[in-house]
């Protein structure tokens, strides 16, 4: 049996954006999902121990991306990190953000 694709989904607070992927995705077959954030304020936020359980690393913006690697740059070794280009314009669950959610996500799914 093929290990389950680990994906974590960052954005800023880890209120609308990264919280939303997670529900989307948490229920698909062959997939562990979490989500987090990088503000201090986050509701959950990353943790080393996130960056080194996920195989996938999902953020939603460029800003995102260089944060997460002046924060966990050593932990970032060999690890894939994706900016989906999603901007914070979004409810939680917004069927748009769904949308756009499933559109720029399906490259990374195996």
């Amino acid at each position: 049996m093929k290990e389950p694709l680990r994906l974590l989904f960052l954005c800023s607070r880890n209120r609308l954006r990264s919280p939303t992927a997670e529900a989307v995705f948490g229920g698909e077959p062959g997939l562990e999902v979490a989500s987090a954030g990088l503000s201090p304020d986050a509701e959950e936020v990353v943790t080393e121990d996130l960056v080194r359980w996920a195989d996938v690393i999902l953020v939603m913006e460029p800003v995102h991306r260089e944060r997460l690697k002046r924060k966990f740059g050593r932990e970032l070794a060999g690890k894939r990190v994706e900016v989906l280009g999603i901007r914070d314009d979004y409810e939680y669950m917004d069927p748009e953000l769904v949308e756009l959610l499933r559109a720029r996500c399906a490259r990374y799914l195996r």
